[in-house]
Parts: C-alpha cells; sequence; structure tokens
C-alpha cells in the first residue's frame, strides 16, 4: 500500500530559485559616460540651435544599447514606454506655460523631440547604473523627487530650456520624477533586458 507523502517544507517547495546574471561593470560604466554625453549634446545642441545636431549622440549610444543588450527586445520596450510617459508628462509644464523651449518642437503642445530622445537614453540606464533602485519604490520617488528638477534645471541654465513659471514648473517636476522614476524601475524589472537569462540554482537544504 502506497504511504502519502507529507507536504514538503518550504524549503524544499522551492527547490530552485531564479537567479539572473547581473550586467557586466564595463557596461554600466559605458551607459553612465553615454547618458552624460548624451545629455550635454542634447542641450547644448537644442541651445544653439541645432537639436537635431545635438541628438546624434544620443541615437548612436541607443543603437549600441540596444545592440549590446542581453536581450534587446525587453529594452526596446523599456525605452518606449520611458518615451510615451516621459513626452506626456513632460506636456503638462508646456501646456501650462510653465517652460519653453528655444528649439525642437514639432507642435507647440508638446516638449521637444530632443527631450523625448531624453528619456529613451534614461531608459537604457534603468536596467544598468540605476538598477540599485529595483524594489525600492521609496528611494526611487525621493531621489527623482530632488534630481529630475535639478536636472531639467541644469538644462535651463545651459540654454536648453527657459522657465516661465519657475515655481509652478519645478513643483511640476518634482511630483513628476518621483511618480516616473519608481514607475519606471517597475517596468524595467519587468523588461529586463541587461541581466542574462534566469537560471535555475538549487538552494541548499534549510536554506
Amino acid at each position: 500500500m502506497a504511504t502519502q507523502a507529507s507536504p514538503p517544507s518550504p524549503s524544499q517547495s522551492a527547490a530552485a530559485k531564479a537567479v539572473a546574471p547581473l550586467p557586466p561593470r564595463r557596461l554600466l560604466w559605458a551607459n553612465f559616460a553615454w547618458t552624460q554625453i548624451a545629455w550635454f549634446a542634447a542641450v547644448l545642441g537644442a541651445a544653439h540651435g541645432w537639436p537635431m545636431l545635438g541628438c546624434l549622440p544620443l541615437v548612436a549610444g541607443l543603437a549600441w544599447h540596444l545592440c549590446t543588450a542581453r536581450r534587446a527586445q525587453p529594452e526596446a520596450r523599456l525605452v518606449l514606454y520611458a518615451v510615451l510617459l516621459g513626452t506626456l508628462a513632460d506636456a503638462g509644464p508646456v501646456l501650462l506655460g510653465a517652460v519653453a523651449y528655444p528649439s525642437g518642437q514639432w507642435t507647440a503642445a508638446l516638449p521637444p523631440f530632443w527631450l523625448s530622445g531624453l528619456w529613451a537614453a534614461f531608459a537604457t540606464s534603468i536596467n544598468l547604473t540605476l538598477r540599485w533602485l529595483h524594489g525600492r519604490p521609496v528611494l526611487a520617488a525621493l531621489l527623482g523627487a530632488v534630481a529630475g528638477p535639478l536636472a531639467f534645471s541644469s538644462g535651463v541654465r545651459l540654454g536648453g530650456a527657459q522657465f516661465v513659471d519657475a515655481p509652478l514648473a519645478l513643483g511640476w517636476l518634482a511630483v513628476e520624477w518621483a511618480l516616473m522614476l519608481p514607475l519606471l524601475c517597475w517596468l524595467g524589472r519587468r523588461h529586463d533586458g541587461a541581466a542574462g537569462p534566469a537560471a535555475a540554482v538549487p538552494l541548499r537544504e534549510g536554506g
């Protein structure tokens, strides 16, 4: 007569754990350097009336990122989400008349195309240099609320944008980035092409 097996313990029920290899450190440094170069090139290009020329490093770096990603499709989806959501969010200060841009706007209702491109560049850092924010929504929100307005203010000082109503614009940007950074980190965990495919790693008994 067969005996009924006892229910497995919690440690036994998790016989394997999915572990995704982290991106190589060289990619983290390369991504950090490229996003800085892309940001300065786009902002300075817009400030001097050459927004398309300023986007060349951005486009080249984005193509390189997708070509070197372990899985390009998830990273491309993350970039697309970031561009769409970021463009819609950045349209708020434009429609409210809180900011103005010297060049690069295809329509008065939307931010310039180079700013949408910077969202694409920023999205590439979500699963690389900003990977440490995954699973930390409160920290991501606090960082976004501070860093977002500071970065935009730096762009204003370089001539890429102008404050028409600075308090309104900065308040909007603080809220926008406090929401966008945790959201993008959440999306990044679900569309992660930077890390390698998960491998089943057996757990030790009682571990």
